[in-house]
């Protein structure tokens, strides 16, 4: 059997009781180690767990997922995910493998960012559709993302922004090469999703477009979401370009039309009263 567990967003701890008995139980047990993180290293996991753990990096669950499933068949495997099983594409390709197969498998859930992110107030039911917004480079600058943003914003939606996570990345230089030399961890910050709006909105001004997004539009900046120093910023796109949240991991909110309710929740957030009382 293949076992999918969400661990939740903040520690070791977050794991349920039932994903938790299925770990202790599981032959091999995978830890998902490239769509999202914790607030704890992978020793703290093992030793709450009482399991030894095998780090599955992008490339092994996207090009050698045989070796994650191999033996399935006759032992339990469990695969690890920050959040929730399906809160990423890759672990639906590894179901629909694992079934190509005649694997069976069994999900278990937990909290993820699409719904934790009502801590800030704003309505589940008022979010579009849901973004993320990539490390621009000097010659890689895609605008995608803030099509859909705008296209939330002109039906009064908020839009959640997951903002970009490098974790064993090779530079361009090695890649080509072949040499299996990694770059450090990379992880976007609410000011960094920002800037990169502000330059696409400055832009959109240059092509006599009237862009839904300026500077003005207020939004919310969240950090480490579910942990103990969770940090929650409200305010306008200018002013998330200097919030300080602290470290990783970071989403971001463009909202859309606001009910006086989510007003109130986000003043208790805010850089600025001032700007809620217009």
């Amino acid at each position: 059997m293949l076992y999918l567990i969400g661990l939740g967003l903040g520690d070791a701890k977050d794991i349920t009781v039932k994903g938790l008995e299925v770990v202790q139980q599981c032959s091999r047990v995978y830890l998902e180690a490239y769509t999202s993180i914790l607030t704890v290293g992978k020793e703290a996991l093992e030793e709450f767990y009482g399991k030894e753990l095998i780090l599955a990096d992008r490339e092994t669950v996207e090009q050698n997922a045989d070796t994650v499933l191999k033996d399935a068949h006759q032992c339990d495997v469990a695969f690890l995910v920050v959040g929730d099983p399906f809160g990423a594409t890759t672990h639906s390709d590894l179901v629909l493998r694992a079934v190509k197969l005649g694997i069976p498998y069994r999900v278990i859930h937990n909290a993820s960012i699409l719904n934790a992110v009502g801590c800030c107030g704003l309505q589940l039911y008022n979010f579009g559709e849901t973004v993320s917004i990539v490390f621009w480079t000097d010659t890689w600058k895609p605008e995608s993302f803030f099509d859909k943003i705008t296209k939330n914003k002109k039906n009064g939606m908020h839009t959640l922004c997951l903002l970009d996570i490098k974790v064993k990345e090779q530079s361009l230089e090695n890649l080509m090469r072949g040499k299996k030399i990694y770059e450090p961890p990379r992880y976007m910050r609410v000011n960094e999703a920002a800037e990169q709006l502000l330059a696409i909105v400055q832009n959109r001004r240059r092509e006599g477009e009237d862009p839904e997004v300026i500077e003005d539009t207020i939004c919310v900046g969240l950090a480490r979401v579910g942990a103990v120093d969770q940090k929650i910023v409200s305010g306008t796109l200018q002013e998330m370009t200097t919030a300080e949240l602290g470290g990783p991991l970071h989403s971001m909110i463009v909202t859309g039309v606001l009910h006086p309710l989510e007003i109130e929740m986000l003043k208790l957030f805010s850089v600025n009263k001032v700007i809620f009382e217009n």
